[in-house]
């Protein structure tokens, strides 16, 4: 595995990343490569099912999807 090695990182940027890192149960070092991975496409972990519905565009109302009431039309061969 290769090692990457960020300098002149500020203050601030190192603290916020503790703390992202310590919100998620992860290391710091842990947490900066999932950023690595996420800001690339890479990202191990897809996205709950929950977050992936909820971004779907409506559908349409209720009504849109209500079976007909009317008889089927007859048909000859």
């Amino acid at each position: 595995m290769a090692q990457l090695i960020v300098r002149n990182l500020e203050p601030e940027v190192v603290d916020a990343l503790k703390q992202r890192a310590a919100r998620r149960g992860r290391s710091t070092e842990a947490e900066h490569r999932e950023i690595l991975r996420e800001a690339l496409g890479r990202a191990r972990r897809p996205k709950p099912l929950k977050l992936l519905l909820l971004g779907m565009p409506a559908g349409g109302e209720d009504r849109d999807f209500a079976r007909r009431s009317q008889k089927p039309r007859r048909v000859t061969l």
